[in-house]
């Protein structure tokens, strides 16, 4: 298996506040994994088979999934999963789907049936209760899918934390009128390219792109705007990030695309929940 430069794997470690989270509750590890891309390029079985060895060491009580587990050809699913089903959790596996789990029109079933097989929890614009009735988890479907509806949130009283599952962060602008204790998303691979001290590459290819004649980018292939495609809020590229009470973590992903990673390694969250004072 030829695999694309990406690091060693990073584990973050994070403690997200939500208020009125009940105390049977405080302290609920989840593990985020995201981006997975396994198609035999972009994620070696040593690397996968040690995000699954990390996050079992952490005793999740739920690890939760945010999309594009395979490329393009959903195939590798079948084999995705039986690396998979070796996660350890008290309460199981919840899952979103993201634009590359749904690049044919059978992909999403085949993917969503190979989940299923595991028991995977495969949320769709739906609304599970892994953890029980106090804590709901909202699984959005994708926002390039035409889908994508967070009226769901709509269902749910208030008052009660909820965390959402949400493969692309340009969502998190569109959730902002309801209740969101924490929206975990991926997609960017965290840009894959970040200048220490500085951050994500790509935000300064805007600021060059800019000051170009669009007549003249079109013959330079680094300047068509193809970054455009992939989010509009590249400044949530990676991290916790907070809009009002509402919070967002974007996982860096797994999976890496060409020409590589540099100084944005692979990732693996631990978030640990409290109890806000």
């Amino acid at each position: 298996m030829r695999v694309l430069f990406s690091g060693p794997l990073s584990v973050e470690r994070i403690t997200v506040n939500i208020a009125n989270l009940p105390t049977s509750l405080d302290g609920t590890i989840l593990v985020h994994l995201s981006d997975l891309h396994y198609d035999g390029l972009r994620l070696s079985d040593e690397m996968l088979e040690q995000a699954i060895k990390v996050s079992n060491e952490a005793e999740p009580d739920l690890v939760v999934l945010t999309g594009d587990y395979v490329t393009d050809d959903p195939s590798p699913i079948h084999q995705l999963v039986q690396h998979l089903k070796h996660l350890q959790t008290r309460a199981g596996i919840c899952a979103c789907l993201g634009n590359h789990d749904l690049y044919y029109k059978y992909s999403r079933s085949t993917i969503t049936d190979a989940f299923t097989s595991i028991d995977v929890q495969v949320l769709w614009n739906e609304i599970g209760y892994p953890l029980g009735s106090e804590l709901p988890f909202v699984g959005l479907a994708d926002y390039w899918s035409g889908k994508f509806d967070p009226t769901i949130l709509d269902q749910l009283d208030p008052n009660i934390p909820r965390i959402v599952l949400s493969h692309n962060p340009d969502t998190f602008e569109f959730v902002q009128k309801w209740r969101v204790d924490l929206q975990l998303s991926g997609h960017t691979h965290g840009s894959q390219i970040v200048i220490p001290g500085v951050g994500p590459l790509v935000v300064y290819y805007y600021k060059v792109i800019r000051k170009i004649p669009r007549k003249i980018r079109k013959y330079i292939p680094f300047l068509r705007g193809g970054c455009a495609k992939v989010v509009r809020h590249w400044e949530w590229a990676q991290g916790f990030h907070q809009v009002g009470n509402n919070q967002l973590y974007v996982n860096r992903g797994l999976g890496t695309y060409p020409p590589g990673r540099l100084f944005c390694p692979p990732e693996v969250t631990i978030i640990t929940l409290k109890s806000a004072e």
